[in-house]
């Protein structure tokens, strides 16, 4: 997600290294709550986990879904270096949670003003695809309240560890965590009003199967929301690997089965861009260009 943070950033000398460990052990016990394909994404230790499997299975129970889906890792592609003449942005390590969660992000950012332009209600169902350590998380999940819910879902089990001990630090219980792939975020089909990507989607090794598996979850009416930094804005100070221009997410998602329908220009740094799924008439499947 956006640039790599400077070294400054981090915690210094052993301690860092100490605090480091401590998550990466941790994280390593956090149960992955769908049923994970035998790829590299997912430590074998949690595929063996039997207190894992089991509360992964509570979880389901919850949300009335059961991924039961798998997936023959040797019949994925290569991870993608280049999409529709766009370069693609390595992503963010989880070293750099510290910068996701800055005091200057809603300067610089406005991100209050960015949920509120979701309008989210009480009761509806959302994602935030690229959860990170939960810094819009939270926020969705008070504004969907205790009859809604939030799947989080994050390809890194450290980011997911640091985002249960705020939501256990925050009292929250209407969110799901969900450890996704490269090429899968194993949602529930058909049950999704909102899927969030805060400065993720230019870092999608596999557009097209994460736009499929996206527009699978999303109920008819469901729409997903980009937010990427402003390439047409020099001023904005990230590098270009991580912006993008309106026109090539819109290409890149009407390619994909998504038709823009609202957008909001009042972002210091980034676009705000809506897609619902394609009209029926538009006979346009995921990954076809129209």
């Amino acid at each position: 997600m956006t640039y790599r943070p400077s070294s400054h950033s981090m915690r210094g000398g052993l301690s860092a290294t100490v605090w480091w460990l401590a998550v990466i052990l941790a994280a390593l016990s956090l149960p992955v709550l769908a049923q994970s394909p035998g790829g590299s994404q997912e430590s074998a230790s949690q595929a063996k986990n039997a207190q894992g499997a089991s509360r992964t299975k509570q979880v389901d129970k919850q949300t009335g879904k059961q991924n039961s889906k798998k997936t023959d890792s040797s019949k994925i592609p290569e991870p993608l270096t280049e999409y529709m003449g766009r370069r693609i942005a390595q992503t963010m390590h989880f070293q750099g949670a510290p910068w996701l969660i800055r005091k200057t992000r809603e300067r610089e950012e406005n991100a209050s003003r960015m949920r509120q332009e979701l309008r989210l209600k009480p009761g509806m169902v959302v994602c935030d695809l690229g959860c990170g350590n939960g810094y819009h998380t939270l926020p969705m999940a008070r504004m969907v309240g205790s009859t809604g819910r939030v799947f989080a879902v994050d390809i890194q089990p450290q980011m997911l560890y640091m985002l249960r001990q705020n939501l256990e630090a925050q009292g929250v219980n209407n969110v799901t965590p969900i450890l996704g792939s490269m090429f899968d975020p194993r949602l529930p089909d058909n049950s999704i009003d909102l899927v969030l990507l805060v400065d993720v989607y230019h870092e999608f090794s596999h557009p097209e199967r994460m736009l499929k598996a996206i527009h699978r979850s999303l109920k008819p009416t469901g729409v997903v929301v980009l937010t990427e930094y402003r390439a047409e804005d020099p001023k904005v100070p990230i590098k270009p690997l991580h912006k993008m221009t309106k026109a090539q997410v819109t290409k890149e998602l009407n390619a994909n089965g998504f038709d823009l329908v609202r957008e909001f220009d009042g972002l210091p740094w980034q676009h705000l861009m809506f897609f619902g799924k394609a009209k029926p008439g538009d006979d346009r499947p995921p990954g076809k260009t129209p």
